[in-house]
């Protein structure tokens, strides 16, 4: 495990970017396992900026994403499908295509679930994953439970989630109660893990996720076991860990 500390969000979100643009250039033809949610918005904004400047070539990338609201498609402004397109998609020269988000409205659980993994083994699995980090721990849209979730699942979310998201809609009552995502297996999976965090409001469960016994009761905490694990985090998410 690497850990980078950044001085802000704004450092974190560049920190974050150059290794995903390292991986983009060492692999033209990588595959991404790319995040939703207010996090990774930085970085893909740093991503878009350098292929302006002609940096960065997205011509032969393909991405996977962790997961997406069940119900919603996406011509919805709060899909995570709409917002791939809005923060990243639209404005680098990746083959939409080779973009590949669950079908939030497959209402087939399994269908919808096994399709989803029969995508990542198809596109050969994934380089890199991004991953941001719950107030409660989750990763993706793994939950605490009593035990990890191994591939794509549909998960019932957390009152913590629904309140932490709500902010994108126009009310409580407007956000999704179910989600499907990748498992903690599918992403485990993955060559290498970018977990990127920032706030005060993530320290502790950084401190867990990172040190804290491995349990499912704090799905990060499994990702101590990966063998390349990098965290980007600030000075306030890391505020309960001594470096």
């Amino acid at each position: 495990m690497i850990i980078y500390k950044a001085k802000n969000y704004q450092d974190m979100s560049r920190k974050a970017a150059n290794i995903l643009s390292a991986q983009i250039i060492m692999k033209p033809d990588c595959v991404l396992g790319l995040a939703t949610g207010s996090s990774p918005v930085g970085a893909y904004q740093q991503l878009i900026e350098w292929y302006k400047k002609g940096d960065l070539d997205f011509c032969r990338v393909t991405s996977v994403n962790l997961d997406e609201y069940k119900g919603l498609g996406p011509d919805s402004d709060q899909s995570y499908r709409y917002f791939m397109n809005s923060n990243l998609f639209d404005h680098v020269n990746i083959d939409i295509s080779h973009t590949f988000i669950p079908n939030g409205l497959e209402l087939d659980t399994k269908k919808a679930c096994c399709e989803y993994n029969e995508v990542i083994a198809q596109v050969g699995g994934i380089d890199i994953q991004l991953l941001g980090l719950g107030n409660n721990g989750h990763i993706g849209f793994n939950e605490p439970g009593v035990a990890f979730e191994r591939e794509t699942h549909c998960v019932d979310l957390t009152e913590s989630t629904i309140e932490a998201n709500k902010r994108f809609f126009a009310s409580e009552a407007d956000v999704p109660r179910q989600a499907y995502t990748m498992g903690i297996k599918n992403i485990m999976q993955a060559k290498k893990i970018l977990l990127i965090v920032s706030g005060k409001s993530k320290a502790q469960a950084l401190k867990e996720a990172l040190y804290g016994p491995i349990t499912p009761l704090l799905p990060a905490s499994v990702l101590q076991l990966h063998s390349d694990l990098t965290v980007v985090a600030d000075e306030e998410a890391l505020s309960l860990i001594d470096k």
